[in-house]
């Protein structure tokens, strides 16, 4: 019995293990928050784009030899940006923008790495490196988590009636330009301190799947708030110590349980409006 107790308690007698459930949980929490403003505005393909427009971002940084944070987040920014741009002067609808642009600034992103050969792994940079986090990297990812938190928690109900209806949040008096950048500048730093961590893919799923399965579940923005947050921390830790014990990468296996858990909470959720109907 002990034997068995000793097993299932290894993987937190490890020093990479245990970086590797702080690292997560740290970004899992503004992320998870993020989630829900993302999908009650319906951007979550905003977030999809944000996190593949890094990529070029990040091998420019390593050619001008500056940290990969401000490229990432530079890239990021822009990406944002230049989806505005374009909505704003053509009649070409937003996820029709989103698209172009962060297919093509991926595609930048794959061009250059293949003709510089940088010495960081493409592995690394997609499925991130959360068993190989240096100290420094944890502070780097602590702090943004840190900040990203405490403006989406100070101005959660400006951004929720902005989610909801701009032209209402307008009316009101809230500083919409202000919200949509705001939130659009969190977005792209949150995804820049994920990025050594848990890489693109999980960053995807870590701002999509949290709101979408809390939405689901919920019907008060601070209930699926907390929700989304147990979501992602219960997905993120659980992720990581099956991964363990399998052998396999914990980011692929964390967007796993997020997808499984999407999908039983949709039968769920649908059984249940079937008996009501019946």
């Amino acid at each position: 019995m002990s034997d068995t107790i000793d097993l299932l308690l290894f993987p937190f007698q490890i020093d990479f293990m245990r970086t590797a459930f702080l690292v997560t949980l740290m970004i899992a929490l503004p992320m998870a928050i993020l989630s829900c403003f993302l999908v009650l505005k319906g951007w979550s393909l905003m977030g999809d784009a944000v996190s593949h427009a890094v990529l070029p971002g990040v091998v420019i940084a390593y050619m001008l030899a500056i940290p990969f944070s401000i490229g990432a987040f530079v890239a990021g920014m822009f990406c944002a940006l230049a989806t505005g741009f374009l909505k704003e002067n053509s009649r070409i609808k937003e996820d029709t923008v989103l698209g172009i642009v962060f297919s093509g600034m991926f595609g930048l992103g794959l061009v250059l790495y293949v003709n510089v050969q940088a010495d960081v792994h493409l592995d690394h940079i997609l499925f991130g490196d959360m068993l190989g986090i240096l100290p420094s990297d944890l502070i780097e990812t602590g702090l943004i988590a840190l900040a990203s938190t405490i403006f989406l928690v100070i101005f959660r109900k400006d951004l929720l009636v902005h989610a909801f209806d701009e032209q209402h949040a307008k009316a009101i008096g809230l500083p919409t330009r202000i919200l949509h950048y705001g939130l659009l500048t969190v977005l792209s730093l949150t995804v820049v301190g994920a990025l050594k961590a848990i890489g693109i893919i999980l960053s995807v799923a870590l701002l999509v799947a949290p709101g979408a399965i809390a939405f689901l579940l919920t019907r008060r923005f601070t209930a699926m708030m907390l929700t989304a947050i147990a979501v992602a921390f219960g997905c993120s830790l659980a992720g990581i110590y099956i991964a363990f014990f399998l052998d396999s990468a914990p980011a692929p296996t964390i967007v796993l349980l997020m997808t499984a858990t999407f999908i039983v909470t949709f039968i769920r959720t649908m059984l249940q409006a079937r008996r009501a109907t019946t």
